[in-house]
């Protein structure tokens, strides 16, 4: 079978990973959690997991429901390290929602036209109407992380997104959008675990991009663009909820009880909800990056 991008992901775990995560990867089982810093050793199990989901799938009903009757509006980020399951997250909220209501936000690279526009300009294009939720699978963090890890914008550029942001977010709580910023963080071993496993499957080769390959290599620079982030723009009135996503399973659950726990709707049952699992979801604080 050919694999994509030349097998350069299965180069980089024969050739360039370090040793700790390739034998990680070698010595676990499938159902193992390969880091060691996760507070669980094995994934939840898939009958507890669909237990706890079908009661927060009927909850979301309820938020949507409320979202369309009120005219609210949701703005949801999801962030995250490449392989961290944004989209399996943002699939798993969104399976029982309308697609009217509920608009998943997934932009290319920029056109010439929108490199040329005020950075947060395609952004605003995006930002939900009355009686919207929108999903931003990444975002404006773009600019503050990605970009500079790869040498896409310069320090300046950075810097100046910095220094706007707080205006731009406080902005958008200041006109009665409802703001949830989630980080799904995974470890150095499931992340490349991850990504063997879609070089492998034809059904998933698609998710790859060159991003990730080169990306594969830049761990500590990530880490380094990740913790400045997270310090600047851990705002009071927009914090960051950090989830660790080595067991999408209870990654899934946590970001779903975030979303619903951040918003007042009709029909809202707390008890249903639950809180999320304070062992895997915080503040940044949770991140470890070593």
């Amino acid at each position: 079978m050919d694999l994509p991008f030349d097998g350069a992901i299965t180069r980089y775990f024969r050739e360039g990973a370090p040793k700790a995560v390739r034998q990680a990867i070698e010595m676990a089982d499938s159902d193992d959690i390969l880091n060691k810093d996760y507070p669980y050793r094995e994934e939840m199990k898939r009958k507890d997991y669909e237990a706890q989901m079908e009661g927060l799938q009927i909850q979301l009903a309820r938020l949507q429901a409320d979202i369309k009757a009120t005219g609210k509006r949701l703005i949801v980020v999801f962030e995250g390290r490449d392989a961290a399951g944004k989209g399996g997250t943002i699939a798993a909220m969104r399976e029982n929602m309308n697609p009217r209501v509920a608009n998943v936000v997934a932009l290319s690279k920029p056109s010439d036209r929108e490199a040329a526009q005020w950075y947060f300009q395609r952004y605003v294009d995006w930002l939900p109407a009355k009686g919207e939720l929108a999903m931003f699978d990444r975002s404006w963090y773009n600019r503050a992380i990605v970009e500079p890890v790869f040498g896409f914008c310069t320090p300046e550029q950075r810097d100046k997104f910095m220094a706007q942001l707080p205006g731009f977010e406080q902005m958008l709580v200041d006109e009665g959008i409802i703001l949830v910023k989630l980080w799904l963080e995974v470890g150095r071993a499931e992340q490349l675990k991850r990504f063997l496993d879609r070089e492998k499957d034809p059904l998933k080769q698609w998710k790859l991009s060159q991003i990730d390959i080169d990306g594969l290599a830049k761990w500590d620079e990530y880490c380094t663009a990740i913790d400045a982030t997270m310090k600047d723009s851990h705002y009071k009135f927009a914090p960051w909820t950090v989830i660790l996503s080595d067991d999408k399973k209870r990654a899934r659950l946590a970001a779903i009880q975030t979303v619903l726990r951040s918003v007042d709707f009709v029909g809202r049952d707390d008890k249903v909800i639950g809180k999320p699992d304070d062992k895997i979801c915080g503040g940044p604080k949770i991140r470890k990056t070593k």
